[in-house]
């Protein structure tokens, strides 16, 4: 096997599917050697086809029009639910997007908290930005915060 090559598929494999996160375990299906992916993964981010958001968590990127730097091509509110729903995690409108979305508060969220139902324990975010979680604690509040969200 050339050098490179296993990027090249994993970057033509990136650029099939339509997601923005990929979790390491996507790679699978290319090569079966974790080592090997590992390698060909931070090749990657090193060349600016991808950026690493979390241990495991990679997303799409794209040149910023302003400031001429790699940055992920959606928002991080939105890599970070993306993240935590193919992680196997429910997420719901944090308390301050709850208020501000019933009238309650004027303050406009900042979308860098995000409120999931059970413990995790996890960094997700780039540059020095991360989300925070909030746990909603009772059943009853989070079905409530989840039909909000629908």
């Amino acid at each position: 096997m050339r050098t490179g090559c296993l990027e090249e598929k994993i970057q033509n494999y990136i650029d099939r599917k339509r997601r923005l996160v990929f979790l390491r375990s996507d790679f699978e299906e290319v090569c079966s050697d974790y080592d090997q992916v590992g390698r060909a993964l931070k090749k990657l981010v090193k060349k600016g086809k991808l950026l690493k958001v979390g241990y495991g968590l990679y997303t799409k990127t794209k040149i910023s029009s302003i400031s001429g730097k790699i940055i992920p091509r959606a928002t991080l509110p939105k890599i970070g639910k993306e993240c935590l729903r193919r992680l196997k995690v429910q997420t719901a409108p944090s308390r301050a997007e709850r208020d501000y979305n019933q009238g309650i508060s004027t303050q406009v969220p900042t979308g860098r908290v995000i409120a999931v139902k059970g413990r995790i324990i996890r960094k997700i975010g780039y540059s020095g930005v991360i989300l925070y979680f909030e746990p909603i604690r009772s059943k009853a509040a989070f079905r409530k915060s989840y039909k909000i969200l629908q």
